[in-house]
């Protein structure tokens, strides 16, 4: 069977890295993003350009976004020039359509687009995922999928080539609902992980020692095993802007609100980040949390 022609809207840390692997799987490739300058590494490795998402749609059988917000994702969809208008009652069942949006985002939004895709002739998949950009750039993510199943499996190989830990969470919106949770576990892990070595330093322990010792115990994950170390080295480059988390921790503050259930512990780690926005690190990885902690404590060493 020949491999569907691979669309890609928004080339930045994830969206870039997991294009690439497209390409070197060797799918045909058409890409476009809000600033051409960041898919200049795709287009010299073999993809094409399109000014919009529509014109990405028309020359693709499989359209992915990674971009930033739910309203990002929205003007990619249903705008003037987006996805929809491009498939708009599409009718060819033997060679079907597929929008797949792995950027972290509304989970009644992805209930919206599967609903809009449907009446109009193909399909749509909710299809976050996790493991930053380490997990982008080998291919390991662990990817969220909410839609129909027999889509799913139908693009099995495709998700392939970007995740070794593929499942289907259930109907649209529940891919995204899958993320919100492993949003909140990473919240909850990432003040964990700031707060113990704050504790360590300032109890003058040697902090690559502390992390050797417990960082095969319990207490281990993979935010302590890849954003620890980041952290002794001073690197807070983005493999998750802190921007892009505090908009994840709002969208699942909000989803919970309508359910009536409280997560306080959420409520605060989000606090915190927006202190550390406030301080200017919004561009910064999420491993950036402990220079505003640092700073509640005076600590100069994590500044």
């Amino acid at each position: 069977m020949a491999k569907p022609r691979l669309g890609w809207i928004g080339t930045g840390v994830i969206g870039g890295a997991c294009a690439r692997r497209a390409l070197d799987a060797g799918y045909e490739l058409v890409v476009t993003s809000r600033t051409k300058s960041k898919a200049t590494p795709l287009l010299d490795a073999g993809a094409r350009w399109e000014e919009t998402p529509r014109l990405v749609a028309e020359n693709a059988d499989v359209v992915f976004s990674t971009v930033g917000t739910p309203k990002d994702v929205r003007e990619i969809f249903f705008g003037d020039e987006g996805v929809l208008a491009a498939w708009r009652n599409y009718s060819s069942p033997s060679a079907p359509k597929t929008y797949v949006d792995s950027t972290t985002s509304s989970p009644e939004l992805a209930q919206e687009i599967a609903r809009a895709a449907r009446e109009n002739g193909f399909d749509a998949l909710d299809a976050p995922v996790s493991g930053g950009d380490v997990g982008a750039r080998n291919g390991t993510l662990s990817i969220m999928i909410g839609g129909a199943p027999s889509v799913v499996e139908r693009l099995r190989d495709v998700f392939a080539v970007f995740g070794t830990n593929v499942r289907h969470a259930g109907e649209p919106g529940a891919g995204q609902r899958t993320k919100m949770a492993n949003q909140i576990l990473i919240a909850g892990n990432m003040i964990g992980v700031c707060e113990s070595l704050l504790y360590a330093y300032r109890a003058g322990l040697d902090l690559e020692n502390v992390l050797a010792s417990v960082s095969t115990g319990a207490a281990g994950s993979w935010s302590l095993s890849n954003l620890a170390p980041r952290i002794l080295k001073g690197d807070y480059q983005p493999g998750f802007f802190v921007e892009h988390f505090v908009k994840d921790m709002t969208i699942a503050l909000e989803d919970a609100s309508k359910m009536e259930l409280a997560l306080p512990g959420l409520a605060l780690v989000r606090q915190l980040y927006l202190a550390l926005i406030a301080q200017g690190g919004a561009k910064l990885g999420t491993q950036a949390l402990i220079k505003a902690l640092a700073t509640l404590s005076n600590i100069d060493r994590f500044k």
